[in-house]
């Protein structure tokens, strides 16, 4: 062998070598699954069924799944990088007791699903979703509100730049992965290793539906700034709205703001979808 053909050789195992590293670093990184499949009502949460839906690839992704009441609308929610479905009983009871119909997705390899997780396929997947909400439960795609929270925020923003929901609401939105991954970890070449980007404030202008951003003052993992920075930037939405929670942290502010998401949504439905005999303002 030349050492024309070493070198090329040697470029190949080393590229190898490199991609399989950044995708092993980049899963544990950005995903974190609780695997253990639930059914809801083994954890106390009433009125949700089980679903099942098949991507072409030939995964299987585990939901669940509530019906709205009578003229209420439905949120689709996108969960954040760790736990599982379970994990976010309280706040789907919370929704549910209002009335909102829900859909949760886990993402692959979480909560029963199959596969494993990328920033592909999580956003196709949810645009799967919002199709089977649309197609099999007949929900109107202007009676559907998206929910993601925390890395779910990325994949709702992609899912909403292509479906058009009523609304959005962002739970500790980031700028993009890549930010966060220069924030936390500095000594590490993430332009070279970070495939899944989740580029929020490239899809961003593509949102034209009403946007909902909260944020705890206090967070430590995705700080209120790059909140800030998103909201800013959404300059296509029909209308948008920032909520901060004093003193709150990263994802620990139900207490404070649920009432206020749920008003939201209300008021938003009430716009765009106003009862017989009722103008909208």
């Amino acid at each position: 062998m030349n050492i024309i053909n070493a070198v090329l050789v040697l470029g190949v195992v080393l590229g190898a070598l490199l991609y399989l590293g950044s995708s092993a670093l980049q899963q544990f990184l950005i995903y974190h699954p609780d695997p253990k499949r639930f059914v809801p009502s083994e954890i106390g949460l009433d009125g949700f069924d089980v679903v099942e839906l098949q991507t072409p690839d030939g995964n299987t992704l585990v939901a669940w799944f509530a019906q709205a009441r009578s003229g209420k609308p439905t949120v689709l929610y996108f969960h954040g990088n760790a736990g599982g479905l379970a994990g976010r009983a309280l706040r789907l009871k919370r929704l549910r007791d209002a009335g909102l119909g829900a859909l949760i997705m886990s993402y692959r390899s979480y909560s029963g699903s199959t596969g494993r997780p990328t920033e592909s396929d999580n956003v196709s997947d949810g645009k799967r979703a919002f199709k089977y909400l649309v197609e099999e439960k007949r929900v109107p795609a202007d009676d559907i509100f998206l929910f993601g929270e925390s890395l779910g925020t990325g994949v709702a923003v992609q899912v909403a730049a292509a479906m058009q929901p009523a609304g959005v609401i962002l739970d500790a939105p980031y700028t993009s992965m890549l930010d966060l991954a220069h924030l936390h970890y500095p000594y590490l070449p993430a332009d070279w290793l970070l495939k899944d980007r989740y580029e929020t404030m490239r899809y961003l202008g593509k949102v034209t539906s009403a946007i909902l951003i909260v944020h705890g003052d206090q967070d430590q993992v995705i700080p209120e700034a790059m909140g800030r920075a998103v909201f800013e930037a959404a300059n296509s939405a029909k209308s948008k709205a920032f909520i901060t929670v004093p003193g709150a942290g990263h994802l620990d502010h139900d207490e404070v703001s649920f009432d206020k998401i749920i008003a939201w949504v209300e008021q938003v439905r009430a716009q765009t979808k106003p009862s017989p005999g009722r103008r909208a303002m």
